[in-house]
């Protein structure tokens, strides 16, 4: 007889963030606490062949109504066979390997105002057929309904000048209802993972045009353009090295560009007794260099990662992100400890540091803050 589980998980948090300098902008807030509140539920059914997963996103910001916001994370219904996979409804994936960033990281829109770093993502809308075999495994996806990026707000911090309006453009005359459609295919091979994916329709990424809002104050405006992009992951794993490369080349309107990010993690086992140390380095390279979207053309990343392997899932990440061709950088230190069976505490602090005013991260250079979420988890 088919069996039936299900039930509800997720955590309430609270989150405080601490700004080291005044805003540049009088208009913004000089700190910022939140909170956020995710619950999940899920079900599994025909002896565990079909399931389905609800997760709304809530989080009510004290500052910036830009980052009040509600998102359903996922929303999916599964149904598994032997040599294939449904999913239907709206869901999260994930794609790459890299550390410092993820060019190949394409169906999910970046859910900005939730974190900077471009980890957090939006739920996607979307049909996901995958076919399994021996010779690994395709999916295919059909994406209806995009989703637009979120910025931080006029009195958001994290934001650079002049802010970003919630108005937007599409090249399509479609707009938001254009049908995205991708396709990947993964496989192993000895000591390599490896995955080819191809990508056409709305770029989750905007290009920007100069405007000025109602009141004549300077804004950006989004626009969405059009883009087919090929991708490469790569990973081997060698003892204690893991070898890792993701490759774009993305076609635009304006032409096409190739981007790649590659880079290794080495890892000291049993250091400080029982903790493990993992190295990484990764070289990130666009070839549009200062025509590039991204402050990442040309830049070197360096970081650690320390897990204690304790009960209590410590762990501490660190890193910096060198241009090259400057003196631009970004630092980042991430750290997380469990207490007890409910509580969790993140810890997380960014510093930021242009060459130029022309640089994109100029616009973060008073930014610099200091954040604390503790989260109850049921």
């Amino acid at each position: 007889m088919a069996t039936t589980r299900a039930g509800w998980s997720g955590y309430l948090a609270t989150e405080g963030r601490a700004f080291f300098d005044s805003p540049a902008d009088p208009r913004q807030a000089s700190d910022g606490l939140s909170l956020s509140f995710q619950p999940e539920y899920s079900t599994t059914w025909d002896g565990g062949r079909q399931s389905f997963a609800f997760v709304p996103f809530l989080r009510v910001d004290a500052n910036d109504e830009e980052r009040s916001h509600a998102d359903i994370r996922e929303l999916t219904w599964v149904k598994a066979a032997e040599r294939w996979e449904l999913r239907l409804g709206i869901r999260k994936l994930f794609w790459g390997v890299t550390e410092s960033q993820h060019l190949v990281d394409i169906i999910n829109q970046t859910d900005l105002v939730e974190s900077p770093d471009g980890e957090e993502k939006l739920g996607q809308p979307m049909a996901n057929l995958a076919l399994i075999g021996d010779w690994g495994a395709i999916d295919l996806f059909l994406l209806p309904g995009f989703r637009e990026r979120t910025f931080p707000g006029v009195e958001g911090r994290l934001r650079g000048a002049p802010p970003i309006t919630t108005r937007v453009e599409y090249q399509s005359a479609e707009g938001r209802d254009h049908v995205d459609a991708a396709l990947r295919w993964s496989q192993y091979a000895g000591n390599w993972d490896f995955a080819l994916s191809h990508f056409a329709g709305t770029s989750r990424e905007p290009t920007f045009r100069a405007d000025v809002d109602g009141a004549g104050n300077p804004v950006l405006i989004p626009r969405y353009e059009l883009i087919r992009q090929t991708g490469l992951e790569l990973q081997g794993t060698f003892d204690a090295w893991l070898w890792k490369l993701e490759a774009i080349s993305r076609a635009t309107p304006g032409g096409r560009y190739a981007a790649l990010t590659g880079g290794f993690e080495y890892t000291r086992y049993g250091v400080f007794d029982d903790a493990d140390l993992g190295l990484l380095g990764e070289y990130l390279w666009d070839e549009r260099g200062d025509a590039a979207t991204t402050p990442f053309a040309d830049d070197l990343f360096l970081g650690a990662r320390l897990t204690l392997n304790d009960v209590d899932s410590s762990e501490l990440l660190a890193g910096v992100i060198q241009d090259l061709g400057g003196a631009g950088r970004a630092f980042s230190v991430e750290a997380s400890r469990r207490f007890g069976n409910h509580w969790k505490l993140n810890l997380e602090a960014r510093f930021f540091d242009g060459d130029t005013r022309d640089d994109p991260l100029s616009g973060l250079e008073r930014d610099d803050y200091l954040q604390a979420e503790l989260a109850f988890y049921f």
